[in-house]
């Protein structure tokens, strides 16, 4: 089993230490009683995973969705079939759908979804590789959306998007 403990390296890509940002993450969702759910595609669970990795996380975490597919994006968190048709599934209209559908479908305060071309195919010109579009959800009604572009092999290009979406986390939850 890795040990997210420390600093490790993939492919010449450094990331930081996510055992300790997801702890503060988990220190400061209970200072603020409330707790956080996920909704992933691209990284298919990898982002609940790494959460549920922090003893104690059952106190802040709720419950995670992967929707890999269209159809259960639909199914599971509301995402509209006109969205997808126009916008597809890495888009931002895509995320925030995500996003809010996990805020209705939980009982969590604050959600983050992920959609993105991990690679290595599945890249278009106006798309590549890379791709990734996230949005974070709060109960209280505020979203935010992000456009990333990862370098990098598909295992980067996720874990690249885990370390962002904590990132972000902690930035909403800023003292």
């Amino acid at each position: 089993m890795k040990n997210f403990a420390a600093i490790f390296q993939i492919k010449g890509y450094v990331f930081m230490d996510l055992l300790h940002s997801i702890g503060e993450l988990g220190r400061r969702l209970l200072a603020r009683r409330q707790s956080l759910a996920t909704a992933e595609s691209c990284t298919g669970g990898w982002i609940a995973k790494a959460c549920t990795d922090v003893p104690g996380s059952s106190s802040w975490f709720d419950r995670g969705f992967v929707t890999y597919s269209n159809e259960a994006k639909q199914e599971m968190l509301g995402v509209r079939e006109q969205t997808l048709n126009e916008f597809g599934a890495v888009s931002s209209e895509t995320v925030s759908e995500m996003a809010l559908g996990t805020i209705e479908r939980s009982k969590a305060d604050m959600a983050v979804s992920v959609s993105g071309i991990a690679g290595p195919g599945g890249g278009s010109v106006s798309k590549p590789v890379g791709t990734v579009f996230m949005a974070i959800a709060q109960r209280d009604g505020s979203l935010k959306v992000f456009e990333c572009h990862f370098e990098g092999d598909r295992d980067s290009v996720r874990l690249q998007t885990v370390e962002k979406a904590i990132t972000e986390l902690l930035l909403c939850l800023k003292d």
